[in-house]
């Protein structure tokens, strides 16, 4: 599905969106390049009478939805869901990525585990050799004991920082949590660096999604770039 038009995040987004049937329950991820694929998809449901049900990652992609007349459900208020379409901050040879910059990785994570197939679209620039080298890692955790929780993630050799507002309180997430930023200054492979945070108390989720991308939208300067990256299954 390629296009002369537009940007390559929305063309990105553009093929994304082409990719829903009529009768989908469908993941709707967040950040910038999902709200371009959520309007794409308002567009089909408009002029294609197209019938679907989304299931939003985050409120701000819940808002935006609704706004464009998209009908959306929580997510147990559905069986299963035949899509997810979502970002990715970094995206490796091996499909493992880095998600939760705008800090839904959480939602993000399990709608993405709930879903039949997901569908990653991004632009060229995000795809890279090693996870963690152009964008930190995020670690969403509790607000009880945040500042012990981060001394146990430096202890992995990490630098970290507390996203916080300009007036010093903690940015949380819509589950009320908090999000650190980490960098790690060694290479370990990224599923052993997720079961390591995994194990630390306070941890809820790590930014690194691991055998999460089945198909991958890559959105280029001309056209796009469509990859099946592995099988789909049933969760």
């Amino acid at each position: 599905m390629a296009s002369n038009t537009g940007s390559a995040k929305d063309r990105a987004a553009l093929a994304g969106a082409g990719l829903v049937e009529s009768g989908m329950v469908v993941g709707l991820g967040s950040g910038s390049t999902a709200a371009l694929m959520v309007r794409h998809l308002a567009a089909r449901v408009e002029q294609e009478g197209l019938k679907v049900v989304g299931v939003p990652t985050s409120a701000a992609t819940a808002e935006l939805a609704r706004s464009l007349k998209i009908p959306v459900r929580a997510l147990d208020e559905v069986a299963l869901l035949d899509l997810n379409l979502d970002g990715a901050d970094e995206i490796d040879p091996q499909f493992r990525m880095i998600k939760g910059r705008g800090g839904a990785l959480l939602r993000e994570k399990i709608v993405a585990c709930a879903s039949a197939r997901r569908v990653t679209m991004v632009t060229a620039e995000k795809l890279v050799e090693r996870l963690g080298r152009t964008a930190p890692i995020p670690i969403e955790v509790s607000t009880f004991g945040v500042k012990h929780t981060e001394r146990l993630i430096q202890r992995l050799g990490a630098s970290t920082s507390i996203r916080c507002h300009a007036d010093g309180s903690l940015i949380l997430t819509d589950g009320g949590n908090a999000i650190l930023d980490c960098h790690f200054r060694d290479e370990i492979d990224p599923g052993e660096r997720d079961r390591q945070l995994q194990a630390i108390a306070g941890v809820l989720e790590t930014g690194l999604f691991i055998g999460l991308c089945d198909t991958l939208i890559v959105g280029r300067d001309l056209d796009v770039e469509v990859i099946t990256t592995g099988a789909e299954r049933r969760p």
